[in-house]
């Protein structure tokens, strides 16, 4: 984003095209001032924009330079410092033709507005203290929320929820870090110690523990914002295209009954109970010559790497000679993995009643055991499967008031206030002196601050509110 001024007063478009009502937005010194000179209130005397109580609304129309009528519309009143930007701040709710939008927007530049870049409206309201950093990046997280998970992270963040986990942490460690400075205050006096050790220890692992389950949950909060990873794995004809069809309703892959016919990973997404899944159709995993199909086995391979969520996918008429030696394949790749063992092709009541896996796999899962008999041909259990699914990410257990981190840049401070936090207990350990442990106190305070935006450079803001679309 190009340097502006934040005198400058803004305008943009704040809806989607296509809509039967849109939405101008203005902020700045001049937002109300502004909006009078095109716009004419309804009824005999009725007072202008600049003279109207805020919270308001009025009723009138937008005029063109010629002075004819371009639209009736209704224009909402704010003052600073209670808008969303902080500043005064107006809405033109007219009609959502793209000729009206337009000639409405050329209509405030020519008085005087300029046109938003994107994010800053955000922007604004984050440098006039309506909200921290975190709450700034989770209005955008808001917007694009395509599912109930991402949605209640982003609602979560936006509150304000985060930042008091954070403002807590940085609270605590404000009082470790005090007591330090106040010793290196009288360092003349070396028998002097106002912070406890044992004390200090304590409270650090305390905040660190609370900092890396933060930065721990980074994953799943990764994952259910821009969708679950699942991986569909198994040998060639077990059934995984058939599977993948029946988990999104529609006929995404290719199914024959001929050893090998998917060669490459194929990948689409569909929410289930509110949770974006993307799952990844491998190719069979077997040992072959062909050059091809084992570029598709490699590929399979790095998709189960990358997968949170693996269903094994076992046919039920199997061979066991030819069974064991795929799961060898597979199975150091398992690892940290949650593990769904699906046996397919249970078409029949006594196939399902009971399903029968392979030795390896149930005494791999026998601790952990997430088992389901399926047909993927005929839809059987494929909603239980789902079910099972979702209860595997463990959303269904997280309370609205849970913390879970979907950030990267706040995935990163956290990793790097754990680093200072863990050096400063180390420090107690060792007995380092008081000074170089204030120092790396410092800087944890400091990653910490980051996050919230307290030392963010503009670099940073550019590249965060870059992302935005204009009009927010």
């Amino acid at each position: 984003m190009k340097q502006t001024s934040s005198h400058d007063t803004i305008c943009a478009i704040a809806t989607a095209p296509g809509g039967a009502i849109g939405i101008i937005r203005i902020s700045g010194p001049e937002a109300i001032n502004t909006a009078d000179k095109i716009f004419t209130p309804a009824g005999h005397n009725a007072p202008a924009l600049s003279q109207r109580k805020p919270g308001t609304v009025a009723y009138g129309h937008i005029h063109s330079s010629d002075g004819s009528v371009l639209d009736d519309v209704l224009v909402s009143i704010f003052r600073a410092p209670h808008s969303y930007t902080g500043e005064d701040s107006v809405e033109i709710s007219c009609h959502g033709s793209r000729y009206i939008l337009q000639q409405t927007m050329q209509l405030l530049i020519s008085a005087g507005c300029r046109a938003a870049g994107p994010g800053e409206f955000t922007r604004r309201a984050f440098m006039n203290g309506k909200m921290d950093l975190s709450q700034a990046e989770a209005v955008a997280d808001l917007i694009a929320a395509d599912n109930r998970a991402a949605h209640r992270m982003a609602i979560s963040q936006m509150r304000g929820g985060f930042s008091r986990e954070l403002a807590a942490l940085r609270d605590r460690l404000l009082r470790l870090t005090s007591l330090l400075e106040l010793e290196l205050d009288f360092s003349d006096h070396e028998e002097l110690e106002f912070a406890d050790r044992s004390e200090l220890d304590s409270l650090a692992r305390e905040v660190r523990a609370k900092m890396q389950g933060l930065a721990d949950s980074f994953s799943t909060g990764n994952a259910l914002k821009n969708g679950m990873p699942v991986a569909i794995i198994g040998q060639t004809n077990a059934g995984k295209s058939t599977l993948l069809n029946a988990l999104l309703g529609e006929d995404k892959a290719i199914v024959s009954d001929i050893d090998g016919t998917t060669r490459d990973t194929i990948e689409d997404t569909t929410a289930i109970g509110g949770i974006t899944f993307r799952f990844i159709d491998t190719a069979g995993i077997r040992h072959t010559a062909d050059a091809i199909e084992c570029m598709g086995i490699e590929r399979s391979f790095q998709a189960i790497d990358k997968a949170q969520i693996v269903i094994l996918l076992i046919d039920a008429k199997r061979n066991d000679e030819s069974f064991a030696q795929f799961y060898a394949d597979v199975r150091p790749h398992l690892e940290g993995k949650q593990v769904i063992a699906a046996l397919n092709k249970c078409d029949t009541g006594a196939d399902h009643a009971a399903p029968q896996l392979p030795p390896a796999v149930a005494a791999d899962l026998a601790d952990d055991p997430h088992t389901i008999a399926i047909s993927a041909k005929y839809g059987l259990n494929i909603d239980s499967l789902r079910s099972m699914l979702v209860s595997l990410t463990g959303i269904d257990g997280v309370q609205p008031t849970d913390t879970i981190v979907n950030n990267i840049r706040h995935y990163e401070a956290l990793t790097n206030a754990v680093e200072s936090i863990t050096r400063v207990i180390d420090g107690l350990a060792t007995g380092l002196p008081s000074d170089l442990i204030a120092q790396d106190l410092r800087e944890c305070l400091h990653h910490l601050a980051d996050i919230l935006g307290e030392v963010t450079t503009t670099e940073v803001l550019n590249s965060i509110f870059s992302h935005f679309c204009i009009g927010k």
